[in-house]
This record gives C-alpha cells, structure tokens and sequence, in this order.
C-alpha cells in the first residue's frame, strides 16, 4: 500500500488581485482567496526541528500573493494552472499540491456565496527508453539527455549504462545503443510525448522506415501507473517484456517497478524473459524478431 505524504495546509489566503474576462475586473481589481495543501516529506523537518528542512510557508504565501498580483489572466482557472506551476518550481521540496482559487466577488447577477477552481498537480515518475545506431550514437544520446535536463519542467534525471545491442525488426542495419532514463516531470504524458518528438527532430530523426535506423530514439516506457492505448500514445510501452535491450537497463534503475497493467516487476519480467530464451545468445536473437514497433 502506498503512503500518503505529509501535508501543509493554508485556508483562505487574501490575495486582492486582477483576474477576469470584464474590463473593470483587470482595471480595478478584487478579492481572492487562496486554500492550498502542500504534499511534502515533513519527517526530518520534525526530527530535527529545522525550518531548512521544510518547505517555509510563510515563503509560500508571498509567493502566491507576489505571483497573483503581478500577472494577469483572463480566467482563474489560468491563474491556478500557472501559480500551481510556479509553486512546484519554486519549492522543490514540494512533491505535489493541490489548489483552489476562489472569486467570491465574480460578476454574477444572483445570489452566491463562492466560485472557485480546484487542480491538483505535481510532479510525476517516468521512466523511458533511449536509442541511437546512426551516426555518433553516444553523441546522440548526450544531447537527448541533455535536452530533457534543460527543460524546467523536468527534473532529477538519472540514466543507466548504455548497452549495445543488435537491431530489432529484421531490417538490416547497424547495432544501437541501448539505455533507460529515469526523471520527474510536470509535462503531461502528451505533453512529454511531444517534447521528445522534438529532441528527436533537433537530432536530425526521420521516420521513413519501421524498425529503421535512428539517431535517436525516445520512447516513454512508463508514466507511473497512466495507462493509455489510443492512436497517439499507447502506455505502459506495447511487449516491453519481450525486449532484452528495454528491459536490461531499465532494471538497472528500477526493478522494483511494477507494470500497471501486469502486475510484474521489471526484475521478474527479466528474469522470465531469460528464462524463456534460455541463453544471452538467445535472447540477443530475440531482439532481431519482428514484434510491434518501438
């Protein structure tokens, strides 16, 4: 069973900001009010009875008043969306949050006592797979972890040992270099999909040929226990449990990981897949059967 995180809480903080779609609301501004939950480690904080510690909640507050006051939306619900941004980016402590953002003053020409918008975000785990046969691959490979660590939306990358494997898919071609990624990130699952699309581009990627050569190949592996088999993004990766050069690495980061959909840790699917091929040369022919594509 999971563990709830520990929690700060601040109820109704006054914010007199301008927010809203009406002229007189942007020009004259109005009272918000502010309830957000911190979902934070507070166990050493409390141990050791250091504010360093912790995340300063009183730091918190002046950021959210500095934040509001200083922007301008036209809509709270893009006020909360970006404050909440701002938040998590500010204060790496926190590991998520949620937020309400209420207008109890809206233009609204009847009786009411409150409007508001609730959100709840954080920063999420994700594991993904890297490859690169063409070119410099270990250049290829730098520069795509290179371009996931400059993105401010990501975070706490660690990669494992880059392994060279033979090709996958029958097509005749060189060897790659195989590794896995773990990191944090605030980019939806679609959101991410499309940032690793573009570091693909800016290394000269081209999708002409399945199971074709690559300079580099990103590929979202798992997105914690998001589950998606639409025309865009299908998730957990489609018989990652039948590849040898997905799952080697990846046990290196995490083969404690459990598959959303299985139930099997990436150690246990590893292991049943050596078992299975009976060998490493084996399972080395395994990565050149045609299977569904990466």
């Amino acid at each position: 069973m999971e563990m709830k995180m520990d929690q700060i809480k601040i109820e109704n903080l006054e914010v007199y900001a301008a927010h809203g779609v009406f002229q007189e609301e942007t020009r004259e501004g109005q009272l918000f009010l502010v309830d957000v939950t911190l979902n934070t480690d507070l166990r050493q904080a409390g141990l050791a009875d250091q504010l360093t510690l912790s995340t300063h909640y009183g730091e918190v507050c002046e950021t959210i008043n500095g934040y509001l006051r200083e922007h301008t939306f036209l809509l709270i619900e893009a006020a909360a969306e970006h404050l909440a941004e701002e938040l998590l980016l500010r204060f790496p402590l926190v590991n998520s949050l949620t937020l309400e953002l209420k207008k109890p003053h809206a233009p609204i020409r009847l009786p009411f006592s409150n409007v508001s918008v609730r959100i709840e975000r954080g920063w999420k785990k994700v594991y993904l797979g890297i490859g690169s046969n063409l070119g410099d691959r270990k250049k290829f490979l730098e520069q795509g972890i290179s371009g996931l660590k400059r993105n401010p939306r990501v975070r706490r990358v660690e990669c494992s040992q880059v392994i060279e494997t033979k090709p996958y898919g029958g097509v005749e071609q060189g060897d790659f270099y195989n590794g896995a990624i773990a990191l944090e990130t605030l980019l939806s699952p679609y959101e991410l999909l499309d940032y690793l699309h573009q570091l693909e581009a800016a290394a000269g990627r081209e999708r002409k040929l399945r199971w074709g050569p690559r300079t580099l190949d990103l590929d979202i592996l798992f997105y914690e226990d998001f589950i998606s088999q639409d025309a865009v993004l299908t998730v957990p990766h489609p018989d990652m449990e039948n590849r040898v050069f997905v799952l080697e690495p990846l046990n290196q980061l995490c083969p404690w990981y459990r598959h959303p959909v299985t139930g099997k840790s990436v150690r246990q699917m590893l292991e049943e897949l050596k078992k299975k091929c009976g060998n490493e040369e084996e399972c080395e022919k395994r990565n050149e059967t045609p299977q569904r594509q990466l």
